[in-house]
C-alpha cells in the first residue's frame, strides 16, 4: 500500500459517513428515522436493496467461488426474480396498506402478539449473527493480506458504519448506499478492463472465455438431480426462490429498505429494478473470477492464496515438503500457459484437463500439509484469490479504490442489518413491552440505543468468528437455517385464514428445531432448508389448527 492508495481509501471512507450524517441531521421521529420520511425514489430503493444484499462478502468470496468451481454459483441467484414479482404482488400492498413500520408488526395484526415477537427473535438471532460475519469477512482477509491487526479492523469498520446508522437511521442508510454502489461498480469495472488489458497479447476476451471453458469454468447451467450438489437449476428456481421470498419479504433489513418508498408504485418499481439488475450483476461478478483464473494460467499463482497459511508452513519442518509441491505446481503452470499460447486444439485441450486435475490434487496435498504445521490457519483459500489478484498486480491508487470497495461494500450490508436491528428491537420487542405513555422522540431515541448497542453486537462477533469453508456461503446457510420458517409464518398469514396463532406459533417452534437438527446431520443442501422449513410450519400449524385446537363454544345471549 502506497501513499496515493492511503489517500483513495480513507478519503472515499470518510466521505461516505461525513455525507451520511450531513444529509440525515435533524431526524426526530420515528416516520423519519425508520422509514426515511416515506420519500424514497423507486432507483434509490432499488441500490439501497441491492447494496445490503451485495456485502464485502460478494466482492471477495464471489469471485474466488468462481476460480475455483466457475461459473454455476450463479445458478443460486435464478429464483430472485420470481421472488420480485411475488414480494411486488403480494407483500408490498400489504405492508403499505397497514401502514406498518415493521414486517412482524403485520403478523401481530394477524395472530397475536407472541407470534409477532417469535418472528421478529428469530430475524434479530440470525441478522446479528449475519452483522458479525459481515464485518468479520473482509476484516480477516485484509488483516491477512496487509498484516494489519484483526481486532482493530473489525471495531473500526463496525465504527464507521455505527456513526452514520445511528445519526440518520433509513434516510442515512439509503442515501449513503447510493455512493457505495457507485464505488462498488466503478471498482469492479476497472478491475474487469485491467485484467483484460494483463492478458498475453493476442487473448482476446473471446479467447479467454475459450480457455475458460476448457477448464470446465464456464459450465453454467447443471439440471442434474443430485441433491449433494449445491448448485444446479434447481436448487436456484425452488430453494433459491425460497430463501429470496424469505429474504426480500420478511427480512427487516430489506423490508425497511422499500417500505421507505414514495408510494406502493416506487417501492414495486425499486424492487423490479433489482430484480433486473441482480442477475447479471453476479453475472458478472462471477465473470470477474473467471477471467482471474485466465490470467493466471499465463502468471504464477501461490501454491494457497493465504498468505498467513503460506508463512506458517514456510517456518515449519513441513517447509520441504511443501516447497517439492509448490515446484510441481509451477512446473504445471508452465506447461499449461506453453499449451494456451499454442492454442486450443483438441489433444491441448485434453492434456489441460489433466494438467488441471494434477493440480486440484497438488493443491489439496498442500492444505494437508499447512493443517499438520499449524491447524489453526485457514487452509481454504477462495475468499483471498481476488484480494491477491489486486494486492499483486493493480497500479498505486487503484488498490485504494478496490480495497475501498471492499470495505464501502461491508459497510453498506452492515448498516441496513443494524438499522433492521435496532428498529425491529424497538417496535416490536421494546415498544409493545414498555408500560407507560411515550412520545415519537423517545422511540427515535430507543432506536438509536437500540443499533448501537447491535453495532456493538456485531463488532463482538467478529471478533469472535471463525473463517468458513467460503464466507458467502456462511451467510446463506445462516439465512437459510431461519428464513424458510419466518416465510412459512408469512404466507400463513396472508393465505390461509382459518389457522390462529397459538397454531402458529407451536408449529415454528417445532419446525425451527427440526430445520437445525436437518442441518446438523447435513441430510440436505442448504438452500432445500428454505424450501423444507416453509412447508413445514405450513402443514405443522394446520394439523395443530385442526386437530389440537378445540372450537370456540358458540355462545347464544338470550
Amino acid at each position: 500500500m502506497q501513499i496515493l492508495d492511503w489517500i483513495v481509501l480513507l478519503g472515499t471512507l470518510a466521505f461516505i459517513v461525513i455525507y451520511g450524517v450531513y444529509k440525515t441531521r435533524g431526524t426526530a421521529n420515528v416516520e423519519d428515522f425508520i422509514k426515511g420520511g416515506k420519500e424514497t425514489p423507486w432507483w434509490t430503493i432499488g441500490l439501497s436493496v441491492m447494496a445490503t444484499q451485495a456485502s464485502a462478502i460478494t466482492f471477495l468470496s464471489t469471485p474466488g467461488q468462481a476460480f475455483n468451481d466457475g461459473m454455476g454459483f450463479v445458478q443460486f441467484y435464478f429464483g430472485l426474480p420470481i421472488a420480485m414479482v411475488i414480494i411486488c404482488l403480494v407483500f408490498i400492498p400489504i405492508y403499505h396498506k397497514l401502514n406498518v413500520y415493521t414486517a412482524y408488526e403485520y403478523l401481530e395484526q394477524r395472530f397475536d402478539l407472541k407470534t409477532r415477537s417469535l418472528a421478529a427473535i428469530l430475524f434479530l438471532v440470525q441478522r446479528g449473527l449475519a452483522a458479525g460475519i459481515t464485518i468479520f469477512a473482509p476484516a480477516i482477509i485484509l488483516s491477512a493480506v496487509l498484516g494489519w491487526d484483526l481486532i482493530p479492523l473489525n471495531i473500526g469498520i463496525g465504527i464507521l458504519v455505527i456513526i452514520y446508522t445511528v445519526s440518520g437511521g433509513t434516510k442515512a442508510v439509503n442515501v449513503t448506499q447510493k455512493q457505495q454502489m457507485a464505488i462498488i461498480f466503478s471498482g469492479m469495472f476497472i478491475a474487469f478492463y485491467l485484467i483484460l488489458d494483463y492478458l498475453p497479447e493476442g487473448i482476446t476476451f473471446g479467447k479467454a472465455l475459450e480457455i475458460a471453458g476448457a477448464s470446465g469454468k464456464m459450465d453454467v447451467l447443471d439440471f442434474s438431480f443430485d441433491l449433494s450438489n449445491r448448485y444446479t437449476i434447481w436448487t436456484g428456481l425452488l430453494g433459491g426462490t425460497f430463501l429470496m421470498l424469505s429474504y426480500f419479504g420478511t427480512d427487516q433489513s430489506q423490508v425497511q429498505r422499500y417500505l421507505s418508498g414514495k408510494s406502493v408504485r416506487e417501492s414495486q418499481l425499486g424492487m423490479l429494478f433489482n430484480g433486473m439488475l441482480k442477475v447479471p450483476m453476479q453475472f458478472f461478478i462471477l465473470l470477474v473470477g473467471v477471467m482471474v483464473f485466465v490470467f493466471y494460467q499465463f502468471n504464477s499463482s501461490p501454491l494457497n492464496f493465504n498468505p498467513k497459511a503460506t508463512e506458517a508452513v514456510v517456518n515449519s519442518v513441513h517447509a520441504d515438503s511443501y516447497e517439492q509441491l509448490n515446484l510441481a505446481h509451477k512446473t504445471i503452470e508452465s506447461r499449461k500457459k506453453e499449451l494456451l499460447l499454442n492454442g486450443l486444439q483438441t489433444e491441448n485441450i485434453a492434456e489441460i484437463k489433466k494438467l488441471n486435475t494434477e493440480d486440484r490434487l497438488l493443491k489439496e496435498k498442500a492444505k494437508k500439509i499447512i493443517s499438520a504445521a499449524d491447524e489453526k490457519v485457514e487452509t481454504n483459500d477462495k475468499d483471498y484469490v481476488f484480494i491477491h489478484f489486486i494486492l499483486h498486480n493493480l497500479p498505486r491508487g487503484l488498490i485504494g479504490l478496490l480495497l475501498a470497495v471492499i470495505i464501502s461494500a461491508a459497510m453498506s450490508s452492515t448498516a441496513s442489518e443494524l438499522n433492521a436491528l435496532g428498529s425491529t428491537t424497538a417496535l416490536d420487542l421494546y415498544k409493545r413491552n414498555v408500560k407507560g405513555t411515550y412520545d415519537d422522540a423517545h422511540f427515535v431515541k430507543s432506536s438509536k440505543w437500540f443499533t448501537l448497542l447491535w453495532g456493538i453486537i456485531a463488532i463482538l462477533v467478529a471478533c469472535v468468528a471463525n473463517l468458513f469453508d467460503n464466507l458467502i456461503q456462511l451467510v446463506n446457510i445462516i439465512g437459510s437455517i431461519f428464513y424458510g420458517n419466518i416465510l412459512g409464518i408469512f404466507l400463513l398469514a396472508f393465505f390461509v385464514k382459518f389457522v390462529k396463532g397459538n397454531a402458529v406459533f407451536v408449529a415454528a417452534l417445532i419446525t425451527q428445531v427440526l430445520i437445525i437438527a436437518v442441518w446438523w446431520m447435513d441430510v440436505l443442501p442448504y438452500l432445500w432448508l428454505n424450501l423444507l422449513g416453509c412447508i413445514l410450519v405450513g402443514i405443522l400449524a394446520i394439523i395443530i389448527q385442526v386437530f389440537f385446537t378445540k372450537p370456540k363454544k358458540m355462545v347464544i345471549h338470550s
